[in-house]
């Protein structure tokens, strides 16, 4: 079994003490290659010393995430800082695989609405210019998002919406915009969870895997530190609710992230 973790942030500090160990166990169970999403200019050294140890496996994106706006007098800077990266990436990377993670986030404060969505924006229309697709971060700004998601239909605008949670009214209205697929993460297995509910409606093919570690860990190790070796756990789960097998979903989603974020083909990165 083959399996894409198309989002997680190995590279955070709470990886610092075993952050090898946890990349090999991982491996061992099957996860053959990690999409690390940007956040800000305050992580992007470890992002990159990670991708340029593992350059047939570590996938990065770059993006300015929308709680970085918040409180941020220079996120324009920190946004201008993206755009070159993009047009100049730094020493011993290839290139991005997404624009990553952006979005909207309300939850912490609905004070910057005006500033992440003029961030947001700006990314999207990068992402057009270079071609690449988007991870979009939503939290607490689903109308908002809805709106501006729909406002590009018919442009090319592509990606993936992360850690989506949403009904199977959204599902259905945001499938309509484009070529978007949907990152299933570890709130599936969570007991009495919606996402289960939407995912029985939701195609395959409109699917992909994530951990977001160290964050949303599934269960059974809910409560614990995340890490990607976990999205075993999530396969499983979403082959139950598809009355499948874990090996077909690992392969279809898999497939729909190389597809989406031009990824090497699992061939060329298993051992």
């Amino acid at each position: 079994m083959f399996l894409t973790d198309t989002h997680c942030h190995l590279y955070e500090p709470e990886f610092d003490t075993n952050r090898d160990a946890v990349f090999a166990r991982a491996v061992e169970t099957g996860v053959g290659r990690f999409v690390l999403p940007a956040i800000d200019s305050d992580s992007h050294r470890q992002l990159f010393a990670l991708c340029r140890r593992h350059p047939d496996r570590c996938f990065p994106m770059m993006g300015l995430h929308p709680t970085s706006v918040n409180d941020n007098p220079r996120w324009r800077e920190e946004l201008d800082r993206v755009g070159q990266y993009l047009k100049n990436p730094p020493e011993g990377i290839a290139g991005f695989c997404a624009l990553g993670e952006i979005g909207l986030d309300f939850y912490w404060s609905a004070d910057f609405r005006s500033e992440q969505t003029e961030a947001f924006r700006r990314q999207c229309e990068w992402a057009l210019e270079f071609g690449l697709p988007i991870a979009v971060h939503t939290r607490s700004a689903w109308p908002e998002m809805l709106a501006i998601v729909e406002e590009f239909r018919g442009s090319g605008l592509r990606g993936v919406f992360h850690a989506f949670g949403e009904d199977a009214a959204t599902y259905e209205r945001l499938r309509a915009c484009g070529d978007f697929l949907f990152g299933i993460g570890g709130v599936v297995t969570f007991k009495n969870s919606r996402l289960a509910d939407t995912v029985r409606c939701m195609e395959p093919g409109d699917l992909v895997l994530e951990t977001d570690c160290p964050y949303l860990t599934p269960a059974p190790h809910r409560g614990k530190r995340n890490e990607p070796a976990y999205l075993t756990y999530i396969c499983a789960k979403v082959a139950e609710l598809k009355n499948t097998t874990p090996e077909r979903i690992a392969a279809i989603t898999s497939a729909n992230a190389e597809r989406m974020f031009g990824l090497r083909s699992p061939q060329t990165v298993l051992p």
